[in-house]
This record gives C-alpha cells, structure tokens and sequence, in this order.
C-alpha cells in the first residue's frame, strides 16, 4: 500500500515517473581508435604505459577481445563447426575404425607424438593428447595397429606423468598433471599392451620381406616400413622409460636401458625421414587437422579461467624434440658412472644449464635417488655426503683410524651434523632439477640454510678441535668441516648472479659491479677454500707416510708421490681464469663508463645504491662468511664512480688494465686446453667457448686502449651467443 507522500508524488509528478521508467541512459562514446595508434607511435616494443588506473595488475588481467590467444570466445564460436564425441564422429563417418590406410595411421601416429611433445611442453591433456578421438574408445578400434598404438600411448602417458610427479621438479609452466577425468589406466594390462605392440611389429615386419614388384605395390611397401618403424618406436620408447621409472635395480637394467635408446635414436630418425608419408595436414593450423582430431572435444573440460592458448608442434619439429630427448636420456644414464657426490652435483649443474626438458631432469633424479642411492651401493644419501667431506678436506673425525670415533660426544656430533646435510644437499641436487628461472628463486632462499648449517659447522669443526688436543692426537681437526661448506655456500652464490646474465635480468649499467663482486669476492673466497682444502689433503698424506714406517722399496714410492700435483690443481687454475675474464670485464666496463659509452638511467628515476643492494646485498644479507660487501665498501675498493678523472685515472688506463685480466686468462685456457686429453669433452668445449671470448675481448678493449673510436658516444653490444654468461663486447 502506497504511503500518502508516495500517493502525492505519484499524482504530482507522472511525468517524472515515467521518465525514469523509459527514457534510455545516454553515454557519451567517444572514438579513440586513431588518438591511441598515434599515441602509442612512441612506445618502444615491450615497453608499458603506466598510469594511476592501469598498472602491471590491470595490464595482466587485461584481455584482448578478438584474439584468439586471449579471448577463449573467439576460438570457440568461430564457423559452425559443431564438435564432435567419439560415437558422433563414429556415426557420423567423420572417423573410420577399420580399412584405414598406412598413411592415415602414419598420419595419425605422427599428430599424436606431436600432441605428447606439446603436452610435455606445459599444456594440458585435454588440449593436446586427448583431441585424438581414438584415444577414447580405444577398444572399440577395428584397425590393429592404430589400436594397439592408442593402447601404449596411455601406457607412455602414465608412465611420463607417474615419473615428474615422483621427482617433483616441476612448477605449474613446466607440466601439467591434470587428466579432466580421462583414465590413465584402461582395463587392458602393462603386459598385454607389449603383447600387442611385439605381435604388430612381428606382422609388419613379415610384410616388409615381401620386395615390391611395381609402382603401387613400391609405394604400400614403403608406407609399410614407415609403420613398422613407428610401431616399433613405440614399443621401445615404453619399455624405455618404463625401466628407467622403477625404483630399483636401475645399475642391473642399464645396459637394456642403453641398448632401447640406441634402437629408438635409429627408429626416430626413419620416422623423420618418412614424415611426408603420413597424411598430409593443414601447415596453416596451429592443431592437427587429419581424421580424428578435433581442438574443441574437450573444450567444456576445461576450468572457467582464461584458457592458455595451445599450439600444438608441426610433426617434423615434435619428432625431432623426440629425437633430442632421447639423446638427453642416454646423457641422464651416464650419471651412475659419476664416483661421490661432489662429480655427481657437476653432473646435475651442467645438465641443467643445457636447460632440458621435465622429463629428462625428471628421470635425473629418480635414477640417482632411488630409494637411498643404492646406485652407488651405499646404505643412504648421508654416506654419500661423509664420503665428499672425507675425500675433500680428510677430517679426522671421519677417518678409519680416528680416535675420535671412540669417542661417543664426538660420533653424536658428527652424526647429526651430517644428518641435518643430508636435507639440505638434497634439496641442491633437487634445486637443480627446476627450470632456469625458478631455480634462481630458490638459490636464494637456499643461502639461508647455508649459513645456518655454515654455523653449525664452524661450531662442529671447535668441538673437534678440543676433543682432539684432549686425546693428544696425531692432527688436530681445524675448520675441515666448515672449509667444505663455505666451498658450497660460494658455488651457489656463483650460480645466482650468474643466472642474472642468463636470464637477461641485468642491464649493461649493471654489469660491472656484478663483475667486480665475482673478481674481487666469490672467486677468491672459493680459491682460498680450495687451496685450504688442498692443504689438510697434504698434511693427511704426510701423517699416513709418517705412520707407515720407512724402507728402502717405499721411500722410492714415497719419492714417486712426492711428484703428484697439489690437490685440487686443475679446478684452482679454472677458478683462476674466471678471476681473470670478471676483473677484465669490471675494468673494460669502468673504462666505457667514463668514456660516456654505457647509458646510464635518469638520475631522477635511478639510484646506484639501491641497485646495488637489491641485487647482491639482499640475497647475501644472511651470510656471516663470506661477509657482503655493503655500496660503501664497493665505492672505496673500487672508487668505480666517474671522479677517476679527478686521481688521474683515465679510461686508456682502464681498457690497459682490461687487456692485462684478458691476456691472462687466454694463456692460462691455452694451458688449461693443452692438458685436454679428451678434446671433445665437455670441459674442452668450455675451454673452447672461453677461448674465443677471451681473444675477441682483448683485441677490442687494445683497440679502445689505443683510443679506437674514442669520440663515438654509441654503446658497445654485449653478445651472449658464444658463452650463457661472459659476452663478446662488440662496437658499433
């Protein structure tokens, strides 16, 4: 019932009322297409405008209507193509389940094998593997061999899956492990599936004896080869991976393992070689557009957020990524031929800088830490661990013969130090196993750990030490045990800036003192780990010789064992040569610094300080030893700020400096290659690539020293190409 005021107002104003039910809103829509283009003329590419509406949050959440790639609507209504399930496309003769030609199944084969490769690569299943509608009813197949090559194809898919969740590297860019239903496991069994795969293979190559004797018959022989050879790839590709996935008896299997890879690396190249065979496909599409595939089966499977937009690999580019991780297993198998753990972690560290797959990294790990590291016949990965300490710095809590080990204080104290390493070199060796970027991420949260076990060391190593003076002891026990540490503790922080140029994180004004943190700190606080290490080796091997007595045979060994090189030899002169090549860079770099070559930001927008802070004071703050050199420090070491030109100190003086750090450490790599014997090893081609880094820089910063180009203001160019993290300056 209407109050009397709304009885009044209804009376006295129809026309109010009636202008509010009716009368439409009107907006004021101003075009802006052309102000926008123009405006946007003077944005550079990857440049954002930023304004107090529109910030990185807005800019990511932002969709572009009408791209496909962004606006999941437009893939979806676009033509009338309605999509099809499997009994529909059955009943509707969009696909055919017998009298299929080798062709088509080739055809069908190959889009499938691109399907996993882009499902490896970061997609979802419902978006690659499983748009194959013969991959949901497989039973129901009449055709043999696409039949069974459906069946191993769930088999491979389960096996893939089990195995990167077992390892658990990877993050939600590299691998994803949703099925949307879809079961990995058909009722069929892992033995029937072989079965089916040997006898096909068996019946294809029957076939492949009987010799063509025109053109047709030439033409279904050599489609038939081509099926035999994708059939049989497949049968080894499973058993393959499979053997590799199981927890145990890896060192037992090995040689089947090798033997499968090899025969898959011929397979894989017949496949390539007879890629045209298989049904020709739509190049244009960005998804496999033979019979039995359709992009938008599984389109209402999908989580109601934007859906990643999925390209799924032309054949030719997914055989070949086959072909490459296939090569990348057979390097993972080489891992059991690593002796201890610290040539096991230089395994790890250079397989991932060729930034691999998930899979490769994956079966990585699980074939080094099955159950225990049984690979190596130890009882536990805490074994491995004292093994490294006791080959590294020879503690003599670890050694046989210590009369600390009688000691029960000293056996606890050993005992759970080496426990609380085990967790966190694990997680090294793990960390390792991530992609690129996020191993950055954890790199530095994993200093924290260093430092408080560096700690428990150093603590540890003064137990020792009053243990060993009380029992009257042949050698005391010094700092063994925190000298192995701080060697770790100084490789990761050597790993973490230079992942910064790998990455592309850093800018050219930046470079320098990067460089000078790496010359002046981290590589000299790992030579004098390693020379520390190197000596209580040598002092070891003086007490053993003192303890074995002397006689006239083995004072001619002793004499013979005197001529070894110092320990750790090789790996110092390395060391020193990174030295070398990061002091030429800092002095190159103050030098185009001073000469106005190197852009500098707006001072209104820039601070030096907070830079510098951010990328090595932050990551570094938690570290007692090495101690972080704050800005202040870095401006009285280096006094790299441009009042040089006030001391004296000119740019020519840099670059003369530069070529001195360039030319030392080329003649230190020439020795270092000469002692190769392998040339074709991986420590070679390092040499190889630092080589020619080296020679290049020192001709330019000689040319620069000479005052080549003095007056020209245009930048130099940083080039990567030849080495991850030390470029070629070139100028322009």
């Amino acid at each position: 019932m209407a109050t009397p005021v709304e009885e009044q107002i209804s009376v006295e104003m129809p026309d109010v009322k009636e202008h509010l039910l009716y009368e439409p809103t009107v907006h004021n829509w101003v075009d802006i297409t052309e102000n926008f283009f123009e405006s946007i003329k003077c944005l550079e590419l990857g440049e954002l405008l930023h304004d107090e509406l529109f910030g990185l949050f807005e800019a990511m959440s932002a969709i572009e209507m009408m791209d496909p790639k962004m606006d999941a609507g437009m893939l979806c209504n676009r033509g009338n193509n309605k999509p099809y399930t499997f009994e529909q496309a059955v009943e509707s003769g969009a696909i055919r389940l017998e009298n299929l030609t080798p062709a088509e199944v080739i055809g069908i084969i190959d889009s499938t094998y691109a399907c996993i490769v882009s499902w490896l690569e970061g997609h979802s299943l419902a978006q690659t593997v499983f748009t194959n509608l013969y991959l949901h009813q497989p039973g129901q197949i009449v055709d043999k061999p696409l039949k069974t090559f459906c069946y191993a194809v769930y088999q491979i898919i389960d096996v893939i899956k089990n195995s990167i969740n077992r390892a658990m590297v990877f993050e939600e860019e590299d691998f994803q492990s949703v099925t949307y239903g879809y079961k990995l496991q058909p009722d069929i069994t892992e033995a029937k599936t072989l079965s089916m795969l040997k006898e096909v293979e068996e019946e294809l190559h029957r076939k492949s004896r009987i010799k063509p004797v025109n053109e047709e018959t030439e033409k279904e022989y050599n489609d038939g080869l081509a099926l035999y050879a994708r059939i049989r790839f497949t049968k080894m590709f499973y058993l393959a991976l499979s053997t590799m996935g199981k927890k145990d008896n890896v060192l037992q299997n090995l040689g089947d393992i090798q033997r499968l890879l090899s025969n898959c690396t011929d397979m894989i190249q017949v496949m390539i070689k007879t890629v045209n065979r298989g049904e020709r496909a739509d190049e244009v599409s960005n998804h496999p557009t033979i019979m039995g595939f359709d992009p938008m089966v599984n389109q209402r499977l999908l989580p109601p957020t934007f859906p990643r937009y999925t390209k799924i690999k032309p054949r030719i580019e997914a055989l070949e990524y086959i072909g490459e991780l296939i090569n990348r297993l057979k390097t993972v198998t080489k891992v059991t031929n690593c002796i201890g753990f610290h040539s096991a972690l230089d395994f790890f560290l250079e397989f991932s800088r060729q930034s691999p797959c998930i899979l490769s990294r994956s079966m990585l790990q699980i074939i080094y830490l099955p159950g225990g590291n049984r690979v190596f016949g130890m009882h536990n990965f805490t074994d491995i661990l004292k093994d490294a300490a006791r080959s590294f710095t020879a503690p003599p809590a670890l050694l046989p013969k210590s009369t600390l080990l009688q000691n029960h204080q000293a056996r606890e104290c050993v005992e759970t130090f080496f426990y609380h390493c085990t967790t966190l070199f694990n997680s090294l060796l793990q960390l390792s196993g991530h992609n690129r970027a996020r191993q950055r991420d954890k790199l530095a949260h994993m200093l924290e750990d260093f430092a408080t076990l560096h700690d428990e060391a150093e603590r540890v190593d003064r137990h020792l030490n009053t243990l060993s003076l009380k029992n009257d002891t042949s050698r005391s026990h010094l700092a063994c045990f925190a000298t192995w540490l701080l060697y770790h503790m100084v490789r990761v922080m050597v790993m973490y800036l230079l992942s910064g140029f790998e990455l592309e994180l850093y800018s050219v004004h930046e470079y320098h003192y990067i460089f000078w943190y790496l010359h002046h700190f981290l590589y000299g606080w790992l030579l004098s780990a390693l020379t520390r290490a190197g000596s209580f080796l040598m002092e070891q091997d003086f007490h053993s010789e003192m303890h074995k007595g002397r006689g006239g045979k083995k004072s001619a060994k002793n004499k013979k064992k005197k001529m070894t090189p110092r320990p750790y030899s090789s790996e110092i002169h390395m060391y020193r040569i990174l030295q070398n090549i990061c002091g030429g860079y800092f002095e190159a770099l103050v030098g185009l610094r001073m000469d106005g070559k190197i852009p500098l930001p707006e001072k209104e927008f820039d601070s030096e300080r907070v830079r510098y802070e951010h990328r090595l004071l932050s990551p570094f703050s938690s570290l007692l030893l090495p101690p972080a050199a704050d800005y202040d420090k870095f401006l009285d070491l280096t006094n790299s700020h441009l009042n040089k030109k006030n001391d004296g100190i000119t740019s020519e003086m840099q670059y003369s400096a530069a070529c001195r750090h360039f030319h030392e450490a080329k003649n230190m790599l020439d020795y270092a290659l000469s002692l190769c014997q392998d040339r074709n090893s991986s420590n070679a081609n390092e040499i190889n690539d630092l080589l020619k880094v080296t020679k290049t820089n020192f001709i330019v910063v000689k040319l620069l020293a000479d005052g080549h180009k003095k007056d020209s203001k245009e930048p130099p160019v940083f080039d990567f190409s030849c080495h991850q993290h030390f470029p070629i300056i070139k100028l322009v």
